[in-house]
């Protein structure tokens, strides 16, 4: 019997269980785009509820979410302060500029993680050479610092300069429920820090797609216009939130088992003649750099003939994630191949 192949390149390649699919076929739906869905309603008001917000918005992707908010707090001319390694700039097309007419201020963060001083020094005095300041974004974890997670006081500082400063904070929430299990943050605390925040549910929660925009009444009827004109109206949408709802309820507190997996991964490779460096496993991502005498290509490959899928994340960097479709009998095997490569 062919043993089952073992994805570790994202948390998104995960599928529905069955009893996700089965909370999806009996999802109650209507037109959502009339506000007629009680699903998507239930969906939106649950997420929003989790972290002290008043409102959400349900959206297909993370990328939507995210310049959705950014489109609604900004102008063309002004400037979003967020870290250069942050989603919202890399990996999202280009979106800021193309969206919003908006400009980035780019600063240097520890595995991604910016401080208050950082932030307040990038604010823009007022001249007529420079964009205006409007927003501040921050990634909570951080994608490229290797699920990263900022502490409570930490957020708390950058939410005081960014109120001292009349300006909105907005966090990219891709894999927030990972910060909170791991730091043992409740979301609330969030909602009092963040002006809006964007909760993805098809990582490491498990969901086939979608995310949830996050913020005031007043401002999620605002964007439900900005999600129009990208696309994003959609209809039946209940059969997709069924799944977020079913997330939210089963698959939060699982996410530290994909945490323990990851730091057991992590020092497996800390300890491998091959492997040059290994970022602190603080959530589900594993990244680590591997020596030149082991190129990546090749590493790559040879975890391929294995039946094992990773991902490069830059020259020599690798990059493993944890999710609910890798269990302890998978993880053996990686430990394996991983072992059998000294």
């Amino acid at each position: 019997m062919n043993t089952p192949p073992i994805d570790l390149r994202s948390d998104t390649v995960t599928r529905p269980t069955p009893a996700m699919l089965e909370a999806m076929f009996h999802a109650r739906v209507g037109d959502d785009v009339y506000e007629e869905d009680p699903t998507v309603q239930a969906l939106e008001a649950e997420t929003a509820a989790r972290f002290g917000l008043e409102a959400g918005l349900f959206c297909p992707s993370g990328t939507m979410t995210n310049q959705i908010a950014i489109k609604a707090h900004t102008v063309p001319m002004s400037e979003v302060i967020c870290e250069q390694t942050s989603h919202i700039y890399l990996w999202e097309v280009g979106g800021i500029a193309f969206h919003s007419g908006a400009s980035v201020a780019l600063l240097t963060g520890d595995r991604g993680r910016l401080t208050a001083p950082q932030v307040e020094a990038a604010i823009r005095p007022e001249n007529v050479h420079y964009p205006i300041t409007r927003l501040i974004s921050l990634e909570n974890t951080h994608n490229r610092g290797g699920g990263s997670c900022y502490t409570l006081p930490e957020l708390e500082a950058l939410a005081e300069v960014a109120r001292r400063h009349r300006l909105p904070l907005h966090l990219d929430g891709a894999r927030v429920f990972n910060a909170l299990v791991a730091t043992g943050q409740d979301g609330r605390e969030y909602g009092r820090l963040f002006d809006t925040i964007s909760v993805c549910l098809s990582k490491g929660m498990g969901a086939p797609v979608g995310s949830v925009l996050l913020g005031s009444r007043a401002f999620i009827q605002q964007t439900k216009r900005i999600r129009k004109v990208m696309g994003g109206g959609m209809r039946q949408a209940g059969y997709l939130a069924a799944a977020g709802l079913y997330a939210l309820e089963h698959n939060v507190e699982r996410l530290a088992d994909d945490h323990r997996r990851a730091r057991k991964l992590a020092d497996l490779l800390a300890a491998r003649p091959y492997v040059a460096e290994v970022l602190p496993a603080d959530t589900n991502l594993v990244i680590f750099r591997l020596r030149d005498s082991q190129p990546a290509e090749a590493f790559l490959a040879y975890l391929e003939q294995q039946g094992i899928k990773a991902s490069s994340f830059g020259p020599q960097l690798i990059r493993f994630v944890t999710h609910l479709d890798v269990d302890d009998a998978m993880l053996a095997r990686v430990e394996k191949a991983l072992v059998a490569l000294d």
